[in-house]
């Protein structure tokens, strides 16, 4: 079984993932945000690096992808491919952040790939307003993302809303992080009923 948790940066992917994989024992697969060679550059200047950036993510999720479906575990996966295809990597280049020729490049890297893998189980989809992400993000500190700008976060927002208003790939659960608190054990709690309720629809 496959599961991916979707959402903006600062949404809780991370948090929620590390919880969920502990409570449901399922190997956890994270975004590799700390070994990442590109992404410092990458907030130092956009232009510069933002092929080389979504190529790196679409690259480790695609490992990612095939390694789940190669094994046999449970896994929960932060992140799904998708979002790279049709939030992040369409957002720079209307942006003009990512050259034309290289977001067609990028574009036709993924469309070939994703002809070769399965969709997640079930995708989690955190939803959450530009004010609850920038509360997040300035709790974690990450010294890289200070220089998030808001319209950048607003941008990817819209980006996420339409993405998901279309999702067709498979099963679909929407949870409001404006209303929760995932410090919070009933909240929790709350969120842990509504996945039991689409996992037991699953199988």
């Amino acid at each position: 079984m496959h599961i991916a948790i979707a959402g903006n940066i600062g949404s809780g992917k991370t948090t929620l993932t590390k919880i969920l994989s502990k409570h449901y024992g399922w190997k956890a697969h994270y975004e590799d945000v700390e070994h990442n060679p590109y992404l410092q550059s990458f907030y130092d200047d956009m232009q510069r690096w933002s092929f080389n950036l979504q190529v790196y993510f679409l690259n480790s999720r695609f490992r990612q992808v095939v390694e789940i479906r190669r094994g046999k575990k449970k896994v929960i996966q932060d992140r799904s491919i998708y979002e790279d295809a049709y939030i992040f990597a369409p957002n720079l280049h209307d942006m003009n952040l990512m050259s034309t020729r290289d977001f067609e490049n990028y574009s036709s890297l993924f469309e070939l790939m994703s002809s070769f893998i399965q969709p997640p189980d079930l995708l989690i989809y955190l939803r959450a307003s530009v004010s609850t992400l920038v509360e997040q993000i300035q709790k974690r500190g990450r010294e890289y993302e200070e220089s998030i700008r808001l319209d950048y976060l607003k941008l990817l927002n819209e980006r996420y809303e339409a993405w998901i208003s279309k999702y067709k790939q498979g099963n679909l659960l929407i949870v409001n992080v404006d209303e929760l608190d995932l410090s919070k054990p009933e909240d929790i709690g709350v969120v842990i009923e509504r996945i039991d309720a689409e996992i037991n629809g699953l199988f």
